[in-house]
């Protein structure tokens, strides 16, 4: 009878741990370090038009970590028309209101300098 209770207990262990280790107690969301930055852009209007499979769009996002998210982003493959009427001839391609357009990489200074969206204190 012991050698069943053991069994059972070690199961039972088991089990909770084996819950415990794939479904976590969730957190609070983590607010990203360049969201106010990047809803700013955002706000003005200023676009980042790429394309997923370019790797400089995939490392112009990285910038922004989980903040990319508020940033407004046109995919050109997705809608060619939309980045030819922006005269989009590169990617990444930031365009802003006026017209003016960024060709390449920026930094996340140079978008801030650019757009008068300030960027968090380091």
């Amino acid at each position: 009878m012991n050698t069943k209770i053991l069994i059972l207990a070690i199961v039972v262990v088991t089990l909770f741990g084996a819950v415990y280790w794939f479904y976590p107690i969730k957190s609070q969301p983590v607010i990203g370090k360049y969201d106010d930055f990047a809803k700013c852009l955002a706000s003005k209007n200023i676009t980042m038009y790429g394309a997923v499979w370019c790797a400089h769009c995939q490392d112009q996002k990285n910038l922004f970590g989980d903040s990319f998210k508020y940033v407004s982003y046109i995919e050109c493959p997705d809608d060619p028309q939309k980045c030819l009427n922006e005269g989009v001839t590169g990617y990444p391609t930031w365009v802003f209101p006026d017209g003016r357009k960024l060709i390449g990489e920026q930094g996340l200074e140079k978008l801030s300098q650019e757009s008068d969206c300030p960027l968090p204190p380091k």
